[in-house]
């Protein structure tokens, strides 16, 4: 009710939505953080503000359900890694990085990063081939939501959710294991 209240522009309905939404919010940024590298310099908290002040920022979304909003959140946060990522492959190479001695080094990794990056332009290359499967990764590998959570945001059975997260698992994985190899 409270989406649908925000969406008619409502303002009193976004103050009341914020604190019901900020925990799962919190929840979801905290889940892609934990396959970030370790010292990733992003905050919970940062990734949150961000995703929720694009959120508000968006124009002319007709939100559906709550499936939907956090669907949307997390199409937003995984942006916001891979654009992080995207920027620290560019300092990476040289854009206004200090140099470092081998030594001093020692257990820092881009690799997350990379991997990052990879899985983002699988993800994209599958978009092209089969939006839905796409969708099904997103929502449930970025996004934490169920099958059934799945199921009524894309509006197909929970069946057809699980055959797409199976497919779309294989298709990743060939994808990522070609890019490795090129």
């Amino acid at each position: 009710m409270l989406l649908a209240a925000w969406t008619r522009g409502e303002e009193s309905a976004l103050a009341r939505l914020t604190p019901l939404v900020h925990r799962e919010l919190q929840r979801l940024a905290r889940s892609y953080l934990r396959r970030e590298r370790h010292g990733h310099t992003l905050q919970t908290d940062a990734l949150v503000n961000e995703a929720f002040l694009r959120l508000v920022g968006l124009d002319q979304v007709e939100w559906r359900d709550r499936a939907h909003f956090f669907a949307l959140a997390a199409r937003l946060m995984r942006r916001i890694l891979v654009d992080y990522a995207r920027a620290r492959q560019n300092q990476k190479r040289g854009g206004g990085v200090t140099p470092i001695s081998l030594d001093s080094a020692h257990g820092f990794s881009v690799q997350r990063a990379d991997d990052l990056v990879a899985l983002d332009d699988a993800l994209e290359a599958l978009a092209r081939v089969d939006a839905r499967k796409a969708q099904v990764v997103e929502l449930q590998f970025f996004g934490g939501l169920s099958v059934a959570e799945i199921s009524e945001a894309l509006q197909v059975s929970p069946r057809t959710v699980m055959r797409d997260w199976r497919m779309a698992k294989m298709w990743l994985l060939r994808e990522l294991s070609n890019s490795r190899f090129q």
